[in-house]
């Protein structure tokens, strides 16, 4: 039996189309582990028109790629438009906010190791 705080992963050595691992949601921003481990993890996230998270700060770098739609991205106060297909890295301990003014699904890669150096 699953324990409930155990995350569920996307089922390795299955070929799987990326953009339909999600879902969109009315009123929701969801989200969908690929891989999670303790040096990092790749998230599958979907937002419906007019949502948005919360600024926050991350120790780590985080590769975004954008897999459908147009999102508005807020970095150190610097508005970014990223379109189907496009990615960027988000420096560590910068301030983020991601702003859903139309639907947009995105997977995001945190690597959490290599900071040691």
């Amino acid at each position: 039996m699953k324990k409930p705080s155990e995350v569920v992963e996307v089922e390795k050595g299955k070929i799987h189309i990326v953009v339909e691992l999600i879902e969109y949601i009315p009123n929701a921003v969801v989200s969908k582990t690929i891989i999670k481990k303790v040096t990092g993890n790749v998230t599958a996230s979907s937002f419906d028109a007019g949502e948005e998270l919360d600024e926050k700060r991350s120790p780590f770098d985080t590769y975004i790629q954008i897999i459908d739609g147009v999102a508005e991205i807020t970095v150190d106060r610097k508005k970014f438009k990223l379109k189907l297909g496009d990615g960027m890295v988000i420096p560590a301990h910068s301030t983020h906010h991601f702003n859903a003014n139309e639907q947009f699904k995105m997977i995001s890669t945190v690597i959490k190791s290599g900071y040691e150096d």
